[in-house]
């Protein structure tokens, strides 16, 4: 993964790193001198040089046993894939997207993120040790109770203009997608989006000034994108990619490729512990282009499946 994109913006990422609190998790690991992550520190790097890096699937594989572990995929057919070490984390039954990031003086680099465990909403913050032997030290702090129903959970994070938002997305066995406007440490429920019965998984494609863009799946195995304008009261547009195809799946992950609105999507098949890599054009409904790579080698036996990426790079997949 190229962490080094997030010092083209490094002002201000500090502010991030007094979220969590508590303690490490506790559980077991390897101590294998294998990299955790393929790189802990950023490097100054142009915009040019950023645009013109390959495209590249980062996954992280939180698991029910308490480990946390990345996979990297570049496109191909069929794909290539780099297996990390797996480190101590804590089990989880759905996570959001692991942001990373660093402090004010730029002296400590770390990952922050939301999850559920049982009914209760944690934000993480896992710190990347000076020392590339030793594991990843993660803490957590509860910020929220009563999540028992929500199934998938997905965040937003517009951060390269005016006016900057973060949310969080619930999506609900009731059949509503709750939407939360992330302020400092603290939540604001902006109110349930109806109409989401029998949807499944679900990742953010798109963050803009004015809307986020859901890419989500049904039991029944259609594709749809999910626009939802950032207006108070605007209704959400439902575009349908394609009919079916997709139910395996429970998983989603999806990171910009290229400059024009492209998605590298990874699909997981929880059943069979694997994953699928697909490249897609910039959405627009049933004209969307699905291109498929094929099986991405590794076992994929998380609980969830989360996109590894900094704080400033962005989606634009809509």
């Amino acid at each position: 993964m190229k962490l080094q994109r997030f010092a083209l913006a490094l002002a201000g990422a500090g502010l991030l790193g007094a979220a969590a609190v508590s303690g490490p998790a506790t559980a077991t690991g390897q101590a294998d001198p294998t990299p955790y992550f393929p790189e802990k520190t950023a490097q100054p790097l142009s915009a040019k040089a950023a645009a013109a890096e390959p495209c590249l699937s980062a996954v992280g594989l939180p698991t029910a046993a308490g480990t946390m572990q990345e996979i990297d995929a570049t496109p191909a057919k069929p794909p290539r894939s780099v297996t990390y070490q797996s480190f101590p984390f804590v089990g989880t039954r759905a996570d959001a997207t692991w942001y990373f990031a660093t402090n004010a003086s730029q002296t400590q680099y770390f990952y922050y993120g939301l999850l559920l465990q049982a009914g209760n909403l944690y934000r993480h913050t896992t710190y990347i040790p000076a020392d590339e032997t030793k594991p990843p030290v993660p803490t957590f702090k509860k910020v929220g109770a009563g999540w028992t129903s929500f199934k998938s959970i997905a965040t937003s994070n517009y951060s390269v203009g005016s006016p900057r938002h973060a949310y969080l997305y619930g999506l609900n066995t009731n059949g509503s997608l709750y939407r939360y406007a992330i302020v400092g440490a603290g939540f604001r429920a902006l109110g349930p989006l109806p109409g989401f019965r029998g949807f499944k998984a679900m990742t953010v494609i798109s963050e803009t000034a004015t809307y986020d863009t859901l890419l989500m799946t049904t039991n029944a195995g259609a594709l749809y994108t999910v626009h939802i304008p950032i207006a108070a009261g605007a209704k959400p547009v439902l575009k349908l990619i394609r009919t079916g195809g997709w139910a395996p799946y429970e998983s989603l992950v999806a990171q910009s490729c290229g400059t024009r609105g492209g998605t590298l999507l990874v699909a997981v098949d929880h059943n069979n512990q694997s994953a699928y890599q697909f490249a897609m054009s910039h959405a627009n409904g049933r004209a969307t282009a699905v291109t498929s790579y094929g099986k991405i080698p590794g076992v994929f036996n998380g609980v969830t499946h989360v996109s590894l990426t900094t704080h400033y790079d962005q989606l634009f997949g809509e």
